[in-house]
C-alpha cells in the first residue's frame, strides 16, 4: 500500500513539474506548480515528517506561490515569447537526468533502506529535533541566510521607492 501511494504521490508530482514547464498560461502554470507543492507534503506525510509538510504548504504554496503570481501579474508576460531555442537542450538533459535515475535505480536493486539495529534513544519528536539541529548544529549558516533574505527585502523597498520616486 505504501508503494502504490507513493507511486501516486511521485507520478503527479512528475506530472504537475512538466506541466508548469509545458504549459503557455503563466496562471495555469502556477496552478500546477500548486498541485505539485500539495503533493510533494502529501509526501512528507507519507515519510512521518508532518512538520515539514505543514512548512511546506505555508511556505511554498503559501508565501512563494503568491509571490510568483504577482510577479507574473506585475510583468504581464505575453503568450507568443517562447525560448524554442532551449527545447534540444531541454530534451537533451532530461534524457540525461532520466537515465542517470534508471541507472541509479537498477543498480540500488530496488531495496528500502532498513535501520540498522542499535541503541534506542529517547523518543523525540521530529519538530524538536529539527529544531535542535537548526539552532545548534547550523547555527551560523541558518543567521547568514537570514541576513542575506533581510538584505534583499531592504534593497526591494529601495528599488521600488526609487521606482515610485521617478515616477512622479
Amino acid at each position: 500500500m505504501a508503494t502504490f501511494v507513493f507511486l501516486y504521490f511521485a507520478a503527479v508530482i512528475v506530472m504537475a513539474a512538466l506541466l508548469v514547464v509545458v504549459v503557455r498560461n503563466p496562471i495555469y502554470s502556477a496552478l500546477s506548480l500548486l498541485v505539485m507543492f500539495f503533493h510533494v507534503a502529501g509526501l512528507y506525510v507519507t515519510l512521518h515528517a508532518e512538520f515539514l509538510a505543514a512548512i511546506q504548504i505555508i511556505v511554498y504554496a503559501g508565501a512563494i506561490l503568491v509571490l510568483y503570481l504577482f510577479v507574473v501579474m506585475l510583468l504581464n508576460v505575453k503568450r507568443e515569447e517562447q525560448f524554442n531555442r532551449q527545447g534540444p537542450v531541454a530534451l537533451f538533459l532530461g534524457v540525461v537526468l532520466l537515465t542517470e535515475a534508471v541507472l541509479l535505480t537498477v543498480s540500488r536493486g530496488f531495496t528500502v533502506g532498513t535501520p540498522s539495529p542499535g541503541r534506542e534513544g529517547p523518543a523525540v519528536g521530529n519538530t524538536e529535533s529539527i529544531g535542535e539541529l537548526l539552532y545548534s548544529t547550523y547555527l551560523f549558516p541558518f543567521e547568514i541566510a537570514s541576513l542575506i533574505l533581510l538584505v534583499a527585502m531592504i534593497g526591494a523597498v529601495i528599488l521600488s521607492k526609487k521606482g515610485i520616486m521617478e515616477s512622479q
